[in-house]
């Protein structure tokens, strides 16, 4: 099998992806995908990533990788970890005879993969994860085919934090458009206020502010509230009896 040829589809794939076609989670699902796809020595690939401001296998290929990878991150250290701190190349040659990292490759071993190949995912200089081969062959990753899953994961790194940037402004425009929608909807409860209770606008907002305490409910709620039974067309009252 050509593994440079191998290698040139998934880097194509990758720059045919479009952010903005997918989720967070799907892309690196496609990712891993394609990482696994393009180094055919791998048995498995796993990605490590911050989750909740904790390093941890985001996406895995086999739920094995994910299973041995929580030695390191209980350890606090292992191949993936280093990587992804230290922006470095890592590689175990056999699991049953590396004594960098022991917990994690004993875990390793123990689960039958006996090489680990960690590359850094890398974007503006700045780690974002680390991209994880796993093999059940021991010496399974050449210095030729860790080059080749070196170039893999530099455009990788940038398609990840493409994605990230994206979609935390994604997030971001979504969370500024609901304040400023709730600001024009607060605004207009205010005025209802100030009209029907002759009051000034400082009065109005304290009325809103003491019903959400009372009720316990946000005050974009009681607001919208307010606003909606304001708005509402009101039943006809019934014709007098004749």
């Amino acid at each position: 099998m050509d593994n440079s040829a191998t290698l040139g589809d998934g880097i194509s794939a990758l720059s045919r992806f479009f952010v903005g076609d997918a989720t967070l989670g799907e892309t690196l699902r496609r990712v891993s995908d394609l990482a696994r796809a393009a180094v055919p020595s791998a048995d498995m690939v796993g990605l490590t990533m911050m989750v909740d401001g904790r390093p941890m296998t985001a996406v895995f290929t086999d739920e094995t990788a994910a299973e041995i990878d929580s030695a390191q991150y209980d350890s606090g250290t292992g191949p993936c970890l280093d990587a992804f701190r230290k922006m470095e190349v890592n590689r175990i040659e056999d699991t049953e005879a590396d004594y960098q990292w022991p917990a994690f490759s004993a875990a390793a071993a123990a689960h039958g993969l006996r090489s680990v190949l960690s590359l850094p995912l890398v974007a503006s200089h700045e780690g974002v994860g680390a991209l994880n081969f796993y093999s059940r062959q021991p010496k399974a990753f050449s210095a030729e085919e860790t080059e080749l899953a070196s170039v893999f994961a530099t455009q990788a790194g940038i398609v990840l934090a493409n994605t990230r940037a994206y979609w935390d402004a994604h997030e971001l425009s979504e969370q500024l458009t609901e304040a400023l929608a709730s600001r024009a909807t607060i605004e207009q409860a205010k005025g209802i206020l100030m009209g029907a209770q002759r009051i000034g606008p400082d009065e109005a907002f304290q009325l809103l502010v003491r019903a959400s305490q009372r009720e316990n409910r946000k005050l974009r709620e009681i607001a919208e509230e307010l606003v909606r039974n304001t708005t509402q067309p009101r039943a006809p009252k019934p014709a007098p009896a004749a």
